[in-house]
């Protein structure tokens, strides 16, 4: 169960289609961080250019929210190859797979997200697709049932998944590159702010941009989203320029606090601390105690906790860490970690 009501959700729930697709950069020079994986995705695809191949095989792993998808849309763009997207999910038998690979012509690309979801049996049948450009499934039932091949062009696969440590060993080995993505930088994420308030036709300072990207956990998806909600904040008081100070007040609303956290987190570190004394607590204890499913801790809240060091994993569970007990303002006792 994904928490909609989240303002900081970096999950893969979609506001506004329009704008969100507006806000895609196309091209490698309008993407704003991830400039290490840039570089080297740059040459790879100018390799393959001038060799007038498909580029190898794409895995694209990391937090929700970071940009995966956008990047898969950017290296079609680049390769000037097109693109057609699915999730893994959505592929519920071969023949799903196949009908997608069909449609592809030589060097077009394939972007599945939630690779990790893929079924097994569409699994298996993806990696002879992936390695020799080929798939073989059994048409029709009993006595009638017979094997067909199918021929598929050059072509590239770029998946995309929050919990690379779920797909299996043998389809990752078939990708050539894997790249993880990383939080960005809250210059970055000011830079996308502004970028994106001109998408909107809104005016914003560079310091009112620099507060929303230090409350946006490092994730493009969860900055635009609190711009556009500080951009009706602005709206409705009649600011015609978002400042820091319409920016603090709108966000101490949406009680998103400075290091970024919502009221989920704080929820999630007080319990552990004021219950367990601070951990350490397994994951399906604290799933259970703040009324989330233990996918949403693990994949949404969990990570950012613990990239600014706010918790951390024990072999016995999650443990509180100091930094946690300073931001919250609660002493640290003597049975706490």
């Amino acid at each position: 169960m994904v928490d909609k009501d989240r303002v900081v959700s970096g999950d893969s729930q979609i506001e506004d289609d329009e704008n969100e697709l507006s806000l895609r950069p196309r091209f490698f020079a309008q993407y704003i961080g991830q400039q290490d994986l840039k570089n080297e995705l740059a040459v790879y695809i100018e390799a393959a250019k001038t060799r007038e191949e498909a580029l190898d095989h794409v895995l694209l792993y990391g937090p929700p929210g970071l940009g995966k998808t956008t990047l898969a849309m950017v290296i079609a763009n680049e390769m000037q190859v097109q693109i057609k997207t699915t999730s893994g999910p959505a592929i519920e038998r071969p023949g799903d797979l196949v009908a997608l690979l069909n449609e592809l012509e030589a060097g077009d690309v394939l972007f599945i997200d939630e690779i990790h979801r893929l079924p097994k049996v569409v699994e298996e049948v993806l990696y002879s697709a992936m390695e020799d450009y080929f798939v073989d499934i059994v048409i029709g039932q009993g006595p009638t049932a017979h094997p067909v091949h199918f021929t598929l062009p050059p072509f590239t696969l770029i998946g995309a998944t929050t919990r690379a440590g779920l797909l299996s060993a043998p389809l990752r080995d078939r990708f050539g590159i894997i790249a993880h993505m990383n939080y960005y930088s809250e210059t970055e994420l000011a830079q996308i702010i502004i970028r994106s308030a001109g998408i909107f036709d809104s005016r914003i300072t560079p310091e009112g941009a620099k507060k929303i990207a230090l409350r946006s956990r490092g994730t493009p998806r969860i900055a635009n989203r609190l711009l556009k909600r500080v951009r009706d904040f602005a709206q409705v008081a009649q600011k015609k320029v978002i400042e820091a100070e319409i920016v603090n007040s709108s966000l101490d609303l949406l009680r998103v606090d400075d290091k970024g956290l919502d009221a989920t987190d704080r929820k999630m570190l007080k319990m552990m601390i004021t219950f367990y004394g601070g951990g350490p607590v397994g994951v399906n204890t604290i799933a259970a105690n703040i009324g989330e499913d233990v996918e949403t801790i693990i994949d949404m809240v969990e990570p950012y906790l613990l990239q600014i060091g706010f918790i951390k994993r024990t072999p016995r569970g999650r443990v509180a860490t100091t930094a946690a007990y300073e931001h919250l303002g609660i002493a640290i006792g003597k049975n706490n970690y």
